[in-house]
């Protein structure tokens, strides 16, 4: 492999993407509350992302409650011009590797060669039964991912594939046209787990995606040092990774995932804001979020970007929200270093 375009402008300093969603309100993990025009949420919001020179847009892979993201996907394709498109991330078990390979093709083409895919092994239990999917164990849907890596690139390529593995099996199958990124369209591979799935990253990710790996606290008492240093922990484990596969780091972009983040420009407007969306008995889930004002915001990135990161993607699970997108554009990418 060799270092991807977009992977090297990391070389050039800290960039931002943003996953947005259409969410009204939120009351527990299961019970997410859209808005009635959910896809024109997320449209426009998107066309708020590009235009304020984010480097990224995706859109997360709910499907039995949020959207279809390669629906959205193919929409914000021909409604934006520079952003890089994708999800933080694709749930491999919910497709066939050749039809995701036939989904990023034509994403690809509609976006002049501006797709990334983002996969991993998925984890919200209720959704695969929603699906009528089997949530088999961790070790085996690492391995399914591996295998859904080989597939993808393998259709993509210049020859037909025939492959027969323990999850997936195809024969002679070639996805055409081939997608506009040659030789390969990057791949980010999500998780921290040290022995398996960075060691995965290593041998076939472009990009790494993790968040703090810490317990979740009090969003406005929460110590914007807090989870650092697992992260340059794992950090650290991913380049022994890479040195073992003979694989050299900076092939590598190390992004870092923020489960959401609301920004305001006072204290008491960022509390007001919190408790638009969770009520005043918000949910446990609620204690993952990311809030303050734009110093604040800047003072939580700055310390994960001295850790290693060079990529930051945060959740705007509220789409209408565009205060929160042009604040982080305005008064915390520009300080991030």
């Amino acid at each position: 492999m060799a270092r991807h375009p977009w992977v090297a402008k990391a070389d050039n300093g800290v960039r931002f993407g943003v996953q947005i969603g259409a969410m009204r309100e939120r009351t527990s993990q299961t019970n997410v509350v859209l808005h009635d025009n959910a896809m024109e949420v997320l449209l426009e919001a998107g066309k708020v992302v590009d235009a304020l020179g984010y480097d990224g847009l995706f859109l997360h892979d709910h499907p039995s409650f949020s959207p279809d993201p390669w629906t959205g996907l193919a929409a914000m394709a021909v409604a934006t011009r520079n952003v890089t498109l994708g999800s933080i991330v694709f749930c491999v078990p919910y497709r066939h590797p050749t039809h995701v390979a036939r989904l990023v093709t034509d994403v690809d083409h509609l976006s002049n060669g501006r797709l990334m895919l983002g996969i991993g092994i998925g984890w919200h239990v209720p959704e695969f039964h929603a699906l009528g999917l089997p949530y088999e164990s961790v070790g085996a849907r690492q391995a399914g991912l591996v295998e859904a890596v080989e597939i993808i690139r393998g259709v993509l390529g210049e020859q037909e594939l025939t492959y027969a593995g323990e999850h997936y099996s195809i024969e002679n199958v070639r996805i055409q046209p081939p997608p506009v990124q040659r030789p390969f369209v990057p791949i980010m591979i999500a998780g921290g787990g040290e022995k398996v799935t960075l060691r995965q990253v290593a041998q076939y990710g472009d990009a790494s995606n993790f968040g703090d790996l810490s317990e979740p606290q009090d969003p406005f008492a929460r110590d914007p040092r807090l989870g650092v240093e697992k992260i340059t922990e794992r950090l650290g484990v991913l380049e022994r990774h890479c040195e073992a596969v003979g694989r050299p780091y900076d092939e590598i972009l190390k992004t870092h995932f923020v489960w959401w983040l609301m920004v305001a420009p006072t204290e008491a407007e960022v509390r007001a804001k919190f408790r638009h969306y969770f009520g005043d008995n918000p949910s446990p889930q609620s204690r993952g979020a990311v809030v303050g004002t734009p110093e604040q915001i800047c003072e939580y990135f700055q310390a994960r970007a001295d850790a290693g990161m060079q990529y930051f993607i945060y959740q705007a699970l509220d789409g209408a929200d565009h205060e929160t997108l042009q604040l982080v554009a305005e008064q915390v990418m520009p300080h991030i270093r």
